[in-house]
């Protein structure tokens, strides 16, 4: 298990006023955001938009033009080493000797790392069985399967304790049962106290795991807050109306019309096969709904209120038009 130990109470990542260019290229527009002891905060955007490039930086493998940012309490810039004691980075590409055993890199970090060859061993011993990796522990890492080869990643980052974690898409590729298992992991960081940042691909992922979210599109936030508060920028709840037989739509959208706005007409294609509309009161809505249906006499094969995904949240953020009113609102290439 984790220790609930820790160095200080304010903030475990403050980011301020972070540029980064490459050439002509500007890849981090003044970048701010902070991020508490114990919190998950979800770093999401198009690829190509920042994200990875805040993590290099945030982990002192890149420096940043302008701005500050502390992690830990250390800045990463004047005091990189502090930093690098205090993280634990997953990346995108897992870095492990793939000619040693997964024990045997799990006892390598631990030296690494400072502990004695004792209790480097018993911390590796530990850790093969948090992972369930016990049966694979003999075998050399190149041999491993990829959810494997994330497993023992991650457990040699946390050989020490950690302050502060950054999951860069640490879940890519994985099958079902390896990812829920990271996810476990994210849930035990939360419990001790371990500020994560989280990048991902996967924005169930990160509807599921993040307290807070922040959405980058070209090197800026557009939007940020709980993934409840997005959801209701969207436009919140809605009800779905499916006919039981597709010639009654036309009759449906009569029957509606008085609730139906002039965008959800629009949505009616010749090969539409429902009616999404508004929902504000929510149940009352529903109810309504149903009333005028069953007075005009139409059947229906499904009805339900539904809130908008964190997917369709992400796609008018950071579609056209949408992500640059955004960005005034509110304050795949390499990411």
């Amino acid at each position: 298990m984790l220790s609930t130990q820790r160095s200080d109470t304010g903030n475990a990542v403050v980011v301020e006023g972070i540029r980064k260019t490459f050439g002509s290229v500007v890849a981090l527009h003044d970048i701010s955001f902070e991020v508490a002891h114990g919190e998950v905060l979800g770093l999401l955007g198009p690829n190509g938009a920042g994200k990875t490039t805040m993590v290099d930086i945030l982990a002192t493998l890149s420096r940043p033009d302008r701005g500050r940012a502390q992690v830990a309490g250390h800045d990463v810039m004047s005091d990189p080493e502090g930093v690098r004691r205090s993280i634990m980075l997953t990346g995108q590409q897992v870095s492990l000797d793939d000619m040693l055993t997964g024990r045997e890199n799990l006892q390598m970090f631990g030296r690494l790392q400072g502990l004695r060859k004792k209790a480097a061993r018993a911390r590796a011993e530990e850790l093969l069985h948090q992972f369930d990796l016990v049966d694979a522990a003999a075998r050399l890492v190149k041999t491993y399967s990829g959810g494997m080869r994330r497993r023992i990643d991650i457990a040699c980052g946390l050989v020490v304790r950690p302050e502060v974690v950054f999951l860069d898409e640490p879940t890519t590729g994985l099958d079902p049962r390896s990812r829920q298992s990271i996810w476990d992991l994210v849930g035990e960081f939360k419990k001790v106290g371990i500020a994560t940042l989280l990048t991902t691909q996967y924005l169930e992922e990160a509807d599921v795991l993040s307290d807070r979210i922040v959405v980058i599109d070209q090197g800026k936030i557009i939007a940020q807050g709980t993934a409840d508060e997005l959801k209701k920028r969207t436009g919140g709840t809605y009800c779905e109306i499916v006919p039981r037989h597709l010639h009654d739509l036309t009759a449906m959208t009569e029957a509606l019309s008085c609730l139906l706005t002039q965008e959800n007409r629009a949505a009616l294609t010749s090969g539409a096969d429902r009616i999404a509309m508004p929902a504000p009161d929510g149940p009352a809505t529903l109810a309504r709904v149903l009333t005028r249906l069953d007075a005009a006499n139409i059947e229906l094969q499904d009805i339900a209120l539904r809130r908008p995904s964190l997917d369709e949240v992400f796609f008018a953020l950071t579609a056209g038009d949408g992500r640059d009113a955004s960005a005034t609102s509110n304050g795949k290439v390499p990411s």
